[in-house]
This record gives structure tokens, sequence and C-alpha cells, in this order.
């Protein structure tokens, strides 16, 4: 209850304002009206000369000194025990000042600030004049060392990166005007503030479009490295077809059926490229199933000697036939060639080659059947059906053994020469669209 008593009375008590600076040390016992008159004097010598005390009077009377009157501010109030406080032969200080209200009165000190800033603007704008003329001469130069197209085309391996160095060089003009400038204002020191500022935006701006700078640098990679050219048929991660162009965005390819396939140069940069134009010559093969009853050599024999005589194949590397495998009712047997692809078409070679071998086996006598399957029936059987053989069969349906099928007759090489439709399409698009295309014969391919 005590406690709860002397808590309510400690906030109920009314608070005191801080003392004013006061004069220490002994009082002396010699005052006179002459002593009070200089220290007047002295007091109201020193407020005069300072802004802001024009409606403050002084007023001592045996050492104690009392100010009167009103201030604009709040804070020069304070600063007049510290005067008076100061002066010898002050025995006590009495401020009465207070801060004015008046409208008027307070709004002349911001009218004489901004008369003053005006006047030192104006003085100081030729300074200013000279300073933007110098950066902007510095910045005017580098734009138009940029704009000199002949030394960056014989720098860069490329368009794209002739734009670059363009861009870097104005920018690195720019900062220089800026600095230029900051220095003739003497003012360099606001540069920590804007590098600073720009870093911390830079880092904001790296975090937001982060993809887009990721492909942004592709772009530049693939345009140094050049890992394809213009109509080079690749297979990008499954995408396949024919390059039309590359940009500073992305990868344009056609592929067989005609249609247009964009992939974003970030997603080409790390994927897995196979480019099926880069070398002339390219190996197909196909698997057959032999009997294993016939004879396996005599296959091979034929496979590589039919696949020999076919024009479209080259001899250098030579074709080549193995066993693969051996199954239930089958031995795989495969096939390989190789073939010139600006010469022949690859998908309709292969399947020439394919038909030809084919012919040649069968022709042969050599089989390529069908898996059987054996059932055994627990339980009973099933009635026997005798199949008609070779000696009950039509006449018509039998094959002579000694009239076999003559082997079939190959194509001619122009028969299965490539088809240059997607080629000419990749032409057209390219010398109707007027994107940037960054693929250059003069760079080196990777």
């Amino acid at each position: 209850m005590f406690r709860t008593a002397l808590l309510f009375l400690c906030l109920a008590s009314p608070t005191f304002a801080q003392e004013p600076v006061q004069p220490s040390g002994t009082i002396s016992t010699a005052q006179d009206s002459l002593g009070d008159a200089a220290i007047d004097r002295r007091i109201e010598a020193i407020i005069a000369e300072l802004d802001g005390y024009d409606g403050v009077s002084v007023d001592v009377r045996e050492g104690i000194v009392t100010f009167s009157g009103e201030v604009v501010e709040a804070a020069a109030v304070p600063r007049l025990d510290e005067i008076a406080a100061r002066v010898d032969g002050v025995v006590a200080i009495e401020n009465d000042v207070t801060e004015t209200t008046d409208v008027a009165t307070r709004l002349d000190p911001v009218l004489e600030r901004f008369q003053d800033r005006i006047g030192q603007f104006i003085s100081y704008l030729p300074l200013l004049l000279i300073a933007i003329l110098v950066g902007g001469l510095v910045m005017v130069a580098g734009f138009a060392l940029a704009r000199w197209e002949r030394p960056w085309h014989s720098l860069a391996p490329n368009a794209f990166i002739a734009e670059i160095y363009r861009v870097v060089l104005r920018l690195v003009f720019v900062i220089a005007g800026v600095v230029v400038a900051l220095d003739i204002l003497n003012a360099t020191a606001i540069l920590t503030g804007l590098f600073g500022a720009a870093g911390i935006v830079g880092l904001a701006v790296g975090f937001a479009v982060r993809d887009t700078v990721e492909n942004f640098i592709a772009s530049i990679m693939l345009s140094l490295r050049q890992p394809f050219r213009p109509n080079d048929v690749v297979d990008i991660e499954g995408s396949i077809g024919s390059v039309i162009r590359l940009t500073s965005r992305a990868t344009i390819l056609l592929d067989p059926n005609g249609n247009h396939v964009r992939l974003p140069n970030a997603f080409v940069f790390k994927a897995k490229i196979i480019n099926y134009t880069r070398n002339d010559e390219r190996r197909f093969g196909f698997v057959l199933g032999i009997d294993p009853n016939d004879d396996l050599a005599e296959a091979k024999r034929i496979g590589l000697e039919t696949l020999a005589g076919l024009e479209f194949v080259l001899t250098d590397p030579s074709p080549q036939v193995w066993v693969k495998d051996a199954g239930d009712s089958t031995v795989t047997v495969e096939f390989f060639a190789w073939l010139n692809q600006r010469q022949a078409d690859f998908n309709a070679a292969r399947g020439e080659a394919l038909r030809v071998v084919m012919g040649a086996l069968t022709s042969a006598g050599i089989g390529m059947p069908e898996p059987t399957y054996r059932l055994n029936l627990t339980g009973g059987a099933l009635p026997v059906v005798d199949l008609p053989d070779s000696e009950s069969r039509p006449e018509a349906l039998v094959m002579s053994e000694a009239d076999p099928a003559p082997p079939p007759e190959p194509l001619r090489a122009e028969e299965v020469a490539p088809d240059r439709t997607i080629e000419r399409m990749v032409e057209d698009e390219r010398r109707t669209e007027g994107d940037a295309d960054l693929l250059s014969p003069a760079a080196p391919r990777e």
C-alpha cells in the first residue's frame, strides 16, 4: 500500500525544467552600477553580432543578468546562458526568453536562407556550366569512338561482340565524364555514395533478372565458340533441325517438318549437341535376323558384297558385317556402311541398303525367320494337324529351288541424292528475317 502511494506521488509530481547554466566562483562584495553597466554593454555587444537575437533585451542589476524577449529557434535560448556565464562579474542569470510563434517572424530567416542559396547558385553557375560542358565533351568523344565501326569489327569475332565492346566503351566514357565534372566542382566525395548505391541496385537487379543475365552470357559464349553453322543439322537434347540463326536470345532451328524451334541460348550452351553436318562421312547400320540353320559366313559375305556394290556406299571406310547375338530362333547380324551426306540422303540410303541386302539374302536362300515358340501341354494333347508340304501344295505356291528369285536391282546414286527442300527454306528465312545473326563463317569453330 505504501509503495503504491509513493509511486502515485512520483507520477503526479510536476517535472521541472533543466536548470540554466549559472556562473561559478565567489561573489565579490564590491559591486556598483558601473560594473553592471559594463556587463550590460558587453553582453549586448556580443549578442548583437550573432544572428537570431534581435528581439532579446539585457538587464543587469547587482551582477544578475536578466534576458527577456523572443527568439526564432528554441536552441538559441540556452546559448544566452552560456554566453552570460563566461562574462566576468556575472553573479546569476535569469533567462526569460521564449520561442516566438509569430508566422511572419519565423518565415523571415527561411526567406533569407533561400535568397542566400539562390545567390550562391548564381555565383556557382559558371563553374557548374564548365563542369557540365567538359563532362559532356568526354561523353560525346566516347560515343563518337563507339560509332566508329572499323576497329571494333576487326577486333571482335562477330557483330554481337562488337556491340558489347561499344556498350562497354560508352559506359567507361560516361563514368569518366561524371568523374571529371565532379572533380571540377570539387565534389568527388559524391562518387562514394553513387558507387555504393549502384552496387546495391546492381545486386538487386542481378537477382531479379538472373535468368536473363545467364542467357545473355550464354549468347556471348556461343557466339565465340560457334558449335554450329547455318544449315547445320543438329540434335540439341532431342530437338532435331537445321540451324537458321543464332540471336542474342535464342537459337532458331527448322525441324524436318518445316516448323520453327526456338531454344534459349542458356539451354543450348549447357545441352549436349550432336552436329550431323560437321563431317561429310556418316555411318548407317541396320540389323537382320538370320536362320540359325543357314550358313552365317555366306550371309556375311553376301551382305558385304551387296553393300560394297551400292553406288552411294564409300569404299573407305569399307562396309562391315558381324554377328551380334544369338537368340532362341534367330541369329542377329549387324550391317554397317559409310556414305557421304552431301551426296546421298541418309535415311533414303539406309532404307535402300536394307531393301537390297534383304533381297540378296532371300535370293541366296538364306532365311530370316520370325520368332518361333514351342508349347508344352500337360494333361492331354491337341490332335496333330498335318500341314501341306511342298509335295502337296499347289505348284503355283511352290518356289522352285532351281529357279530362285533374282536379287533386287539397287537404285542409282542420283536417286538417293539429298533433299534440298529444308536447306532452301533455311536460306529463304535467313534472307527475309531482319534479326542479327551471330553466326559468322570467319569465327573459329569449336
